[in-house]
């Protein structure tokens, strides 16, 4: 009996020292606080803060893709080679487009530091890579914004219209490096001067050829009826003064209307051997044909989906072109645009070049396009 006894309180005791060690081996940590995302809502929509900072970022873009066809060289047409007989052919153009925007936004002593930039990719038809092409990419505090940007002759006035192809008859060039300054006196007037680096395309050179800049001004006036704006631009390489004036009516809570009206001089446009750069007139910043040129159009909304919108212009070198489309949102973030285009012109990718085509070259031309697009 004691032999017994023993033995079942030596098994207890066993027992008893496992349980305590197997328990000194469990140890369950503290979980961590989580850290969220915190909302800013002082910029907008989308905004939230940085983890561990005072700076506000949103992230957005869109993906698109477009399917053009119509005249080669006006339009977004596109002449392929047939495989079987080797003849010359017209196809479709397409495109697609990956586009990444970022702003932020942070309070300072010195008023409100932001930055915005835009990264596009495209692959067009059977175009072997995607290159990255940097439209922005500034920096702003206060009214001052520095960097990459499209130029104020443009972005300040307005785009002509809400169609696709609204620089058929063009208005401006946009890509350039920029130092500029904007101000708003709080009462509806407001004003932007920029030095601009300008840039190189379409045929036009337009970079500047010494350490002094182009020079942009505008003024504008907005009401709750529309707005009043104007600009104008000295090319610091050939000397030249161009500027546009531009009219915005809300006729009704559906119906919008514009008119903008371009003139420029041409006077000095030769290249360092006297030569004229082109025989219609084209700088950077008078990019049409001849003195003046002229855009109207506007957009009418049948509903929250759908809207309709038109652009007519025309230029002192006797160019003329429509442009017209429905774009309808499928769903929000998701627009379909259908749009139709013509012009009589003489195009720089028919060829001839821009100095050498006359009134003879001009054609008649129509194409169009049609674009599907993801906005976030």
């Amino acid at each position: 009996m004691n032999i017994k006894s023993l033995l079942l309180g030596s098994a207890a005791a066993l027992i008893a020292v496992s349980g305590a060690h197997a328990a000194d081996a469990v140890t369950v940590a503290e979980p961590e606080p989580a850290e969220y995302v915190k909302i800013c809502d002082v910029y907008g929509a989308g905004y939230f803060y940085i983890p561990g900072t005072e700076t506000c970022l949103r992230v957005g873009g869109y993906v698109r893709y477009d399917a053009g066809f119509g005249d080669v060289g006006s339009f977004d047409g596109r002449t392929a080679t047939d495989h079987e007989d080797g003849d010359a052919q017209d196809t479709w153009k397409k495109n697609a487009r990956f586009t990444l925007k970022t702003w932020t936004g942070q309070e300072t002593e010195l008023g409100t530091l932001k930055t915005y930039t835009e990264t596009k990719f495209d692959f067009s038809n059977g175009g072997p890579t995607s290159t990255p092409k940097l439209s922005f990419a500034w920096i702003q505090l206060g009214g001052l914004r520095v960097g990459k940007d499209e130029s104020a002759y443009d972005s300040f006035i307005g785009y002509a219209g809400n169609v696709i192809q609204d620089t058929i008859i063009p208005y401006g060039m946009k890509d350039t490096n920029v130092v500029q300054y904007y101000f708003d006196a709080g009462n509806g007037f407001s004003g932007v001067v920029s030095l601009e680096e300008g840039s190189d395309g379409s045929g036009i050179s337009g970079t500047i050829d010494s350490y002094v800049p182009h020079v942009v001004g505008g003024v504008k006036y907005k009401g709750d009826w529309g707005a009043v704006t104007g600009v104008v631009a000295y090319d610091s390489n050939y000397e030249e003064v161009a500027g546009k004036v531009r009219l915005d009516v809300n006729v009704t809570k559906e119906l919008s209307l514009f008119i903008m009206g371009g003139y420029g001089t041409d006077d000095n446009l030769t290249d360092d051997a006297g030569n004229v750069i082109d025989a219609h007139g084209r700088g950077f910043y008078k990019p049409w044909g001849g003195n003046w040129a002229v855009w109207g159009g506007g957009t009418y909304k049948f509903n929250d989906k759908t809207s309709f919108n038109l652009q007519a212009s025309a230029d002192d070198d006797k160019n003329y072109a429509l442009a017209a489309n429905v774009a309808y949102t499928i769903v929000p973030g998701f627009t379909i645009t259908t749009e139709v285009d013509w012009d009589h012109y003489g195009h720089f990718g028919d060829g001839t070049s821009a100095v050498n085509w006359t009134k003879a070259d001009k054609k008649n031309s129509v194409g169009g396009i049609v674009r599907f697009q993801r906005s976030f």
